[in-house]
């Protein structure tokens, strides 16, 4: 699907048509003739709610905060945004070793002498792109401060021994945090205060059955709602603390379901896209045990795919 084909798409889901049209009026303010491609995402996101109320806040110029656990499509919801305003996305993962130097630039040698070698938030904000600030409340002190300029009124940072780093107009920045991960931290009220903030919510078996369906559309009808219902029930499983997160992978439902498609049984697919991620002898035996209450391991293509 094209950027274009993605931008009508939303208008068949439910989107109101004067926040197209300002989608629409955003892009044509602010074409983009950057070399870097605007891509289509690879899945749309499927929740009209969620989508209005992202797009009209960056629309509004704001900071967005996405905040939920894991299989909430963040990352997805990210990339229609981008599609939807015609500007490409820079995404900056946080961890222990992401710095100042790394986001913004650092002093590097080029032909022997001293050059600047701008960072993935510099090159964004210059151009004019969607800054993701993947896994926010990983990142160390150090490196949000340098962002607080950036995201405030002032959309400016100095950068020592360089000129003044200005941001452009179209420039926007979708930060996304997890819940409960090793190393996560709360966020400080300084930077909280820069955000608006969407509580992303968990998939329901409709939005999962529009989402296979939309990825697999050979895919039985009432296999679609089967595979939705057992995702459903590893998510119950995990919030409980009874498995951990490794089996809730949504990439690996999708990937288990090409795997049945080129010919492996429900069972090995799932064993390799799912459950196999699961170390523990004991969780990986009770999270197939869950796929084993919803499909039998012997079931195929035939039985998955109509056609």
């Amino acid at each position: 699907m094209t950027a274009e084909e993605m931008r009508n798409f939303f208008g068949g889901q439910g989107l109101r048509p004067e926040l197209l049209a300002q989608a629409a009026a955003f892009r044509e303010a602010n074409p983009w003739q950057g070399k870097r491609e605007v891509n289509a995402p690879r899945f749309p996101y499927f929740g009209t709610e969620i989508l209005t109320a992202a797009l009209t806040a960056l629309l509004a110029g704001a900071n967005l905060l996405l905040a939920g656990p894991k299989a909430t499509g963040k990352n997805i919801l990210a990339e229609n945004l981008a599609v939807l305003l015609g500007r490409p996305l820079w995404n900056v993962s946080f961890h222990i070793d992401v710095d100042a130097s790394y986001l913004i630039g650092m002093d590097t040698f080029k032909g022997g002498e001293v050059c600047f070698r701008p960072g993935p938030v510099h090159d964004c904000v210059t151009a004019g792109g969607i800054c993701v600030l993947d896994e926010i409340n990983m990142a160390r002190n150090e490196a949000l401060a340098v962002l607080h300029s950036l995201l405030d009124h002032r959309r400016q940072l100095e950068v020592p021994g360089y000129d003044r780093l200005n941001l452009h107009p179209a420039t926007r920045f979708i930060a996304t945090m997890n819940y409960g991960y090793s190393g996560t931290r709360e966020l400080n009220e300084a930077l909280l205060s820069r955000f608006v903030v969407i509580h992303m919510p968990v998939p329901g078996e409709s939005e999962l059955t529009s989402l296979l369906k939309y990825e697999f559309p050979d895919l039985r009808e009432t296999v679609a709602r089967t595979m939705a219902a057992l995702f459903l029930d590893l998510r119950q499983k995990y919030e409980a603390r009874e498995i951990s997160g490794r089996a809730l992978d949504l990439r690996g439902l999708l990937e288990a379901l090409r795997l049945i498609k080129l010919g492996l049984t429900a069972g090995q697919a799932f064993s390799m896209g799912l459950t196999g991620k699961c170390f523990d002898l004991q969780e990986r035996a009770l999270a197939e045990d869950i796929i084993a209450l919803r499909l039998p391991a012997d079931w195929g293509r035939e039985e998955i795919f109509a056609g």
